[in-house]
């Protein structure tokens, strides 16, 4: 169950998902048109977005000419496209895991070089310091 409220600028869609209530608000420029979509005898007239899930059914009817005359003011109102047929779906980039991350090292470890001797000193092995102290 959502609600929708339209304003010429904006849309704001209040709906509640697994209990929490949320409102979404979306520019008007963010819609890609408005659309006519066929179904059985009757056609609706949706608000297209890029995310189909915030596709805004606007209306439906049987009659051809109720629906040209609403398509045309839906248009007019919003300075939206009216687009013929669906866009295609382009499916949107995939959300990176959750444990994706852990078989990386660390930060810290990635700033620093392994195996680089410290300010170019070389280090000796096997010989007897002399260590003078003040």
């Amino acid at each position: 169950m959502r609600q929708v409220e339209l304003h010429r600028e904006h849309v704001v869609l209040r709906r509640a998902v697994l209990g929490m209530r949320m409102a979404v608000n979306v520019r008007v420029s963010d819609f890609l048109g408005v659309a006519v979509r066929g179904i059985d005898e009757a056609q609706m007239l949706v608000l297209v977005h890029r995310d189909p899930a915030l596709t805004i059914p606007l209306g439906t009817s049987s009659d051809a000419e109720e629906i040209s005359s609403a398509w045309q003011m839906w248009s007019d109102i919003f300075r939206l496209p009216r687009l013929t047929e669906p866009p295609p779906r382009t499916p949107s980039p995939r959300r990176r895991r959750r444990n994706a991350i852990r078989a990386r090292r660390p930060k810290f470890l990635v700033r620093r070089r392994a195996g680089a001797s410290l300010n170019g000193t070389s280090v000796h092995r096997d010989e007897r310091e002399i260590i003078a102290r003040d």
